[in-house]
């Protein structure tokens, strides 16, 4: 994944379509988004929310694990195409966020997805409430709406 933009609540970046991501029909094989969503959200934790993914795991030792997904895969992604990931936030939970993720090439939607993460206590596994500094930075993340850069939600 390369550039990187962040418009209010919507964070965007640009990934291409690499060979490893493609079966042998030459398009994507579908849980390969879910490798690309997972960066994204690790890039977004890091780049907008400001605390650096590893920093998060490693040190502080707080998971964020996908605990559910809902998709619908809307158009085929090839080999060489160039799609740009899209995040925003749905829901704020006392220890859940709910995301809508996408993937578009130009202005066709190829994948549309939701996904709920939860913080956890790496060492114990169970869900805990997300830490106040996270959660504040989500809050002002979800606070800068743009409309027109915004997409439907799933129905």
């Amino acid at each position: 994944m390369n550039r990187v933009q962040s418009f209010g609540d919507r964070f965007e970046k640009l990934a291409n379509i690499r060979f490893a991501d493609c079966d042998p029909a030459g398009i994507v094989f579908y849980p390969q988004y879910f490798v690309l969503f997972n960066g994204l959200v690790e890039d977004w934790v890091g780049e907008v929310l400001g605390v650096p993914y590893a920093e998060l795991i490693g040190t502080r030792r707080i998971g964020m694990p996908t605990v559910s997904v809902q998709t619908d895969f809307r158009a085929i992604s090839k080999f060489g195409d160039t799609v740009t990931l899209g995040l925003q936030v749905e829901r704020i939970g006392s220890r859940s966020l709910t995301l809508a993720l996408d993937a578009r090439c130009g202005d066709e939607l190829r994948v549309q997805s939701r996904h709920v993460v939860v913080t956890t206590n790496l060492e114990t596994h169970h869900a805990i409430a997300i830490p106040p500094d996270l959660r504040a930075s989500v809050e002002r993340f979800a606070q800068h709406p743009h409309p027109a850069l915004s997409h439907p939600p799933l129905q």
